[in-house]
């Protein structure tokens, strides 16, 4: 049984080398598609989020950059547009003063009365007009078609010393004055300091007569201008892109040195504030620390902060002005689309792959059960069952190795279904062998033993009469023609005896010729009986 193992065992070697599989092949082979390609889902995930976040960023960037620089040229276009208008005023209250001048010119100071500043206000059609002059330790109104403006006191508004140098007949050091001249001073539009109930914004003009010790402020209404800057500048641009643009939350401009110095914020000129213009709701501390570095080094500051449950993305880039343009995003309106659609991407990324892996697990559990079904069939030839056949539908290579197996099972039962039927034959002829060469010995040793002992009782009597003839011719013939003649019979006595020794010799040799004829049939016999056996344990039908 051992032996007929070993046997099949080396034959089918090959085969069994080409097909060393496991009980477990289908089972590693699965896991580790499955994590392979779960690696590649999570490598693809991980890759396709960092360059979304990265677009995002980028995104960001970019659109802070276009808010920005949209805001930028609409303040621009604004401040051309206002600064046009502005020329203008001046130009016409520069005019005004001096006509004023010209009508006040014959008149004390003293003898100025309210009246009389009216009447021109009525016929110039102006807001109002105060004379202003030195009192004291200071520069107050001393006469005025306005009664809240009598007694005003120009240092309190920090514009003592450009009051002073005017009345000197000097041209005064006055920031972001919109025309300053020798005697005169067109301030911009600003919010009045004496009508503190309603914000109401007047363009100011001073100017001192030539020889007079009093100067005239006269000033007049500038809604219209702030309302038209109001509806063309900043403002409505903000506005405008918070509504084209809906990433944008809030846009603002900032003056960041009001945020290093707050008291700024409370002086009536020159005129400033932290928010100029839009909203800055969302601010956080870290804003504040942000706005006090660019007012000693204005450089682009961008970065993400979570405020009020939003993540907002903000931009502060600094104007030539000095102040800031400030942008938040809705960074969850910009990355909620890329990721909706990463999302979106690593689905069908993830339903793709499982298609795949379960396409790839059809198949491979199609090809595994043609191998087992390959690995049965060399199974069942390994066991005897030379009559197994396995039926593969494929025209592959599994179709091929199923077909070269059959093929080799069908030349194998055939080999050994001849070897059986020739082992059988012999067998049968080597018992029949075995059973002659045994009557051939025993009648070959009869027949020896009977010729040998006749041949011998025939050789005795010839030699008993040769011995009669040699003794009579010696007696009557004389010496030398009976030595002739006995010569002649001892001859003969030696011709006789050889033959009677071959005749032996040959029925010793015929005889152990028949016992080894009778073994060799014999070990024929076991051999032939021993071959039938192992063959046996073969299935053939």
């Amino acid at each position: 049984m051992n032996s007929r193992k070993l046997w099949l065992s080396r034959l089918l070697s090959p085969i069994n080398r080409h097909l060393d599989f496991q009980n477990s092949l289908q089972r590693k082979f699965l896991s580790r598609i499955f994590i392979v390609l779960l690696i590649i889902f999570l490598l693809s995930g991980a890759t396709q989020f960092y360059f979304i976040h990265r677009l995002i960023e980028q995104e960001t960037r970019n659109q802070a950059s276009m808010v920005a620089s949209s805001v930028n040229n609409g303040v621009q276009e604004t401040l051309v547009a206002s600064a046009a208008i502005e020329h203008q005023i001046d130009l016409k209250l520069v005019s005004y003063a001096r006509h004023i001048s010209e009508i006040l010119k014959d008149t004390p100071v003293d003898q100025i009365t309210e009246k009389q500043l009216q009447a021109i206000q009525h016929k110039l059609q102006i807001a109002g007009i105060t004379l202003f002059a030195a009192k004291g330790d200071d520069v107050v109104g001393i006469a005025s078609t306005d009664p809240q403006e009598v007694g005003f006191s120009m240092r309190k508004i920090g514009f003592y010393e450009a009051a002073v140098t005017l009345l000197a007949g000097g041209k005064p050091p006055v920031p972001g004055a919109t025309l300053l001249e020798n005697n005169i001073i067109v301030l911009p539009i600003a919010q009045s300091a004496t009508h503190e109930q309603a914000p109401t914004f007047y363009k100011f003009a001073y100017y001192h007569p030539l020889g007079e010790s009093y100067g005239i402020s006269l000033f007049i209404e500038a809604n219209e201008v702030n309302q038209f800057t109001s509806e063309t500048g900043p403002d409505a641009w903000m506005s405008k892109i918070r509504q084209d643009n809906a990433y944008v939350a809030e846009t603002a401009i900032l003056t960041p040195k009001v945020y290093v110095d707050p008291s700024l914020e409370n002086n009536i000129y020159p005129p400033v504030k932290k928010v100029v213009s839009g909203e800055f709701r969302y601010q956080s501390a870290k804003d504040e620390r942000t706005l006090k570095q660019m007012a000693e080094h204005p450089t682009v500051q961008g970065y993400t902060e979570q405020v009020e449950g939003r993540k907002l993305y903000k931009a502060y880039v600094p104007m030539d002005s000095g102040q800031v343009i400030y942008i938040a995003l809705d960074e969850g309106k910009i990355s909620n689309p890329l990721y909706r659609n990463l999302l979106i991407s690593i689905l069908f990324s993830f339903l793709s792959l499982l298609a795949l892996f379960m396409l790839t697990a059809r198949f491979f559990t199609q090809i595994y059960k043609s191998i087992q079904k390959i690995i049965s069939q060399i199974k069942e030839l390994e066991q005897g069952n030379l009559t197994i056949r396995s039926h593969l539908k494929d025209k592959g290579e599994l179709g091929d190795l199923s077909g070269t197996v059959n093929t080799m099972a069908e030349s194998l039962h055939q080999l050994l279904r001849s070897t059986y039927d020739h082992a059988t034959i012999m067998q049968r002829m080597s018992v029949m062998l075995e059973a002659e060469a045994d009557q051939s010995v025993d009648k070959a040793l009869y027949l020896s033993i009977n010729a040998t002992t006749e041949i011998r009782s025939s050789t005795a009597e010839i030699e008993y009469i040769l011995e009669l003839m040699k003794e009579r011719v010696q007696a009557q013939l004389n010496e030398t023609e009976s030595n002739e003649i006995v010569q002649h019979i001892d001859e003969i006595r030696n011709v006789i005896q050889d033959k009677t020794n071959s005749a032996t010799v040959i029925s010793i040799t015929l005889s152990d010729l028949l016992k080894s004829l009778h073994k060799q049939s014999s070990e024929l016999s076991e051999r032939s009986q021993s071959l039938l056996k192992k063959l046996g344990k073969f299935k053939f039908h």
